[in-house]
């Protein structure tokens, strides 16, 4: 979801919600003690499931889109991927090597009033993608997962203008639950 940085989720409303509501989703089927791979190097929301007693694993900071493999040297029961494939060129790779049965992914929502967020300075803070829903349905139908649940929710800000009002009414994260698709020989 995001660097390793403190946020003081007092004065940053956006994050906090978008924290809750991702929590709220997790504890809907999961409970702890269940060991988690955490997609993405140790952060603020892998600090938060590990405090309500989840064993959390993270990933070291690899190039996923260079060393999909990595992903599967861990052992784990879920594997979550908060904000992490958009940053992918190839989330494909990825998806097909999880070693769990189980995953809980969210990735921001391509707006039309808005172009996918870009940084000039950091090579690893940049979206390749902003996903419509069913195209990340079709991205994850396509490495072998079933959806079993899915759920979105806005992002409003606390500005003033037209973007911040559509940021009230239109989705901007989508999250899903998914499992290993049974392979029939």
């Amino acid at each position: 979801m995001d660097s390793t940085a403190s946020y003081d989720l007092t004065t940053n409303t956006s994050l906090q919600r978008r924290y809750d509501k991702t929590l709220q989703f997790v504890l809907k089927t999961e409970t702890p003690p269940k060991k988690i791979l955490d997609l993405g190097t140790p952060n603020p929301f892998s600090n938060l499931l590990t405090s309500k007693g989840f064993d959390v694993i993270n990933t070291k900071g690899e190039d996923l889109d260079d060393a999909p493999e990595c992903v599967s040297q861990f052992n784990a029961d879920i594997t979550t991927a908060f904000e992490i494939f958009e940053h992918l060129i190839n989330p494909l790779s990825v998806l097909r090597q999880l070693p769990t049965k189980k995953l809980i992914a969210s990735v921001p929502l391509s707006l039309w009033f808005a172009k996918a967020y870009k940084s000039k300075t950091n090579k690893w803070d940049r979206h390749f993608h902003e996903f419509e829903d069913w195209q990340f349905d079709w991205l994850l139908e396509k490495a072998g997962w079933e959806i079993i649940r899915k759920e979105k929710w806005t992002s409003p800000i606390n500005k003033i203008g037209i973007r911040p009002i559509l940021r009230l009414i239109t989705p901007r994260y989508y999250i899903v639950e998914a499992v290993r698709k049974e392979v029939h020989l």
